[in-house]
């Protein structure tokens, strides 16, 4: 009895799919969801369905199966709830000829589906269509066509300067010209605060919950205060919950010194709907186009901070400013922040790699974090006088470090760019090869799936590699310029009585720690200090710049006394 009356239940029963997309581009409104679902409850009506259920989507592409209205229903035909599927016309079910053809001849005859396309003449209770294979194929060439127009037309507005995305948190369209960004003030304050707050320090995490214990409302949230909708998954979390993540991004976005990029992604086919980072070479950047919120060289100096690692903590829970800083000057590896677990004030240094903790290195390569303090300060003052002093002495003394070391680096980055993409266009081949004996019949579609997987794999880290060689290339062809940002950053030190965070920042790429060595009976320990954009350098001892005199009374009462590095640079 139940049987019967399930049965009796499904043929009763009828889904009505309805399906709008902008890359329809269709005149008038006969094709608005609600338009649809008339047409189709009308007809389904007519031809006897009494439980009328709807799946519907709008705004996604035919060219994509995966839409969520179109696979709740193939999920519900699975368990035998439907007896027919009402559609307006066979392009609504989708514009990939594969899957749809797989679809009408397979799937619905193997769940006893009646299919009615109402425009297109369509009903398999009245026998099959012949011409229904052909409609789908021209359903598929219209999709390919459309996104060929718009490649086009995208190409020629990014070449123009015309942005091609939503404005980033801090911008808005302006209302009177909506191809030009204005400042959004309200968001563009909690931007600036973020780079300020980043120069002072502080890491990604910090800032983010410095932000989230303010209340301040995240990005996605502001914008839907305000009205604006976003595309993007939902957030886990509340209104005013910041994560890193989002501060990374903000911190890295070039759009902020008022600049246009276009071009940054790209898809590989009208099929496949996922952005790919494009190479740098390959964007199209429009300099000072709108107002900026971030000055040029305070995004430069945040972006030189990006990829030092930070992570180790002080006894109080906060990162010590010299944590990622330091490097062991035998075997290059970090060295890794520690205090004294009897007096917590004693804080140090020492090589990760140290064979006494299962490493390879030889020696401890200890230093404490106050003496490293004092000569680091030292050593900037030091560098400050010669610069105000000494100005052509160093700019000659540059000159030479910066031409011949750009020009070494820079030939053995591109050696190692033109072979990464070189296999990169190869991938982009073989995809477009692979591709084409899918559609002919000649590759399986599971084949296909696994090799478009593969080489999508392969690709996306061959273009993450050649992302870090170019921005390498951009580093070496800088130089020049930085040097003579390097200048005017040390001048606004020249009277520091205390080293922060920020000003090491901002002079200071990495420093060498020597192990301790007896001299002539006393304990010396070199430091070589790697400063940012110009290297390590050696002051001339021809110039009366005294060399600082810093002593401490070190572990077991032993007194460790610092010595320049003469050899650097």
């Amino acid at each position: 009895m139940k049987q019967s009356k399930s049965r009796k239940c499904r043929e009763a029963t009828a889904f009505l799919y309805e399906r709008l997309s902008r890359d329809d581009n269709l005149d008038g409104d006969s094709y608005s969801i609600q338009n649809q679902k008339k047409l189709l409850t009308k007809v389904a009506k007519e031809k006897g369905y009494t439980n009328l259920v709807h799946f519907y989507d709008d705004g996604i592409s035919g060219v994509t199966m995966d839409r969520p209205g179109f696979v709740s229903m193939l999920q519900e035909i699975e368990k035998g709830k439907a007896a027919a599927v009402f559609v307006k016309d066979l392009s609504r079910l989708g514009r990939n000829y594969i899957e749809v053809g797989r679809l009408t001849e397979e799937f619905f005859p193997e769940h006893d589906i009646r299919l009615v396309a109402v425009s297109d003449a369509i009903d398999t209770d009245e026998g099959e269509n012949e011409l229904a294979p052909i409609k789908n194929l021209f359903n598929e060439w219209y999709a390919r066509d459309i996104s060929k127009k718009r490649r086009i037309s995208n190409k020629i507005k990014g070449n123009s300067g015309e942005p091609m995305g939503q404005p980033p948190y801090g911008y808005q369209k302006d209302p009177d010209n909506p191809k030009r960004w204005i400042v959004d003030e309200p968001a563009a304050a909690v931007v600036r605060r973020i780079y300020r707050m980043s120069l002072d320090g502080m890491g990604v995490e910090q800032i983010a919950d410095a932000l989230s214990k303010e209340e301040i409302l995240t990005p996605r949230f502001y914008w839907q205060a305000k009205g604006v909708q976003r595309a993007g998954k939902p957030p886990k979390y509340g209104p005013c919950h910041w994560n890193s993540s989002t501060v990374t991004k903000i911190l890295t976005l070039q759009e902020y010194c008022g600049d246009v990029l276009n071009f940054k992604t790209y898809s590989k086919s009208y099929k496949n709907k996922r952005r790919i980072e494009n190479d740098r070479e390959n964007w199209a950047i429009f300099k000072d186009v709108h107002e900026a919120i971030i000055d040029r060289a305070t995004w430069e100096k945040i972006q030189e901070r990006r990829g030092k690692v930070r992570k180790r903590r002080t006894h109080e829970g906060e990162k010590h400013m010299f944590s990622g800083l330091l490097v062991c000057a035998d075997c290059g590896n970090n060295l890794h922040f520690h205090f004294n677990q009897g007096n917590p004030e004693i804080e140090y240094f020492n090589c990760s790699n140290y064979k006494g903790n299962r490493g390879t290195c030889s020696s401890t390569h200890y230093i404490r974090a106050d003496f490293l303090e004092q000569i680091v300060l030292a050593e900037i003052r030091r560098l400050t006088r010669f610069v105000c002093h000494y100005e052509k002495e160093f700019a000659a003394l540059m000159m030479g470090f910066t031409q011949q070391a750009a020009e070494d680096e820079r030939k053995l980055i591109q050696k190692e760019l033109d072979t990464a993409k070189a296999r990169d266009r190869e991938l982009d081949s073989l995809f477009e090869r692979i591709y084409e004996d899918n559609v002919a019949g000649k590759l399986s579609d599971e084949r296909f799936a696994q090799m478009s997987t593969k080489y999508e794999d392969e690709q996306k880290e061959l273009r993450a590699k050649i992302k870090t060689l170019q921005e390498g290339i951009e580093r070496t062809k800088s130089k020049a310029v930085t040097a003579d940002m390097f200048i005017s950053s040390v001048r606004k030190y020249t009277r520091a009585k205390k080293l922060t965070p920020r000003m090491l920042d901002e002079l200071v790429q990495y420093i060498e720690v020597h192990q301790a060595e007896k001299v002539n009976g006393t304990w010396v320990q070199r430091l070589t200090i790697h400063y940012n954009c110009v290297g390590a350098i050696t002051i001339p001892g021809a110039l009366s710049l005294p060399m600082p005199d810093i002593t401490v009374n070190t572990r077991k009462g032993v007194y460790v006394s610092y010595q320049p590095d003469t050899q650097a640079g």
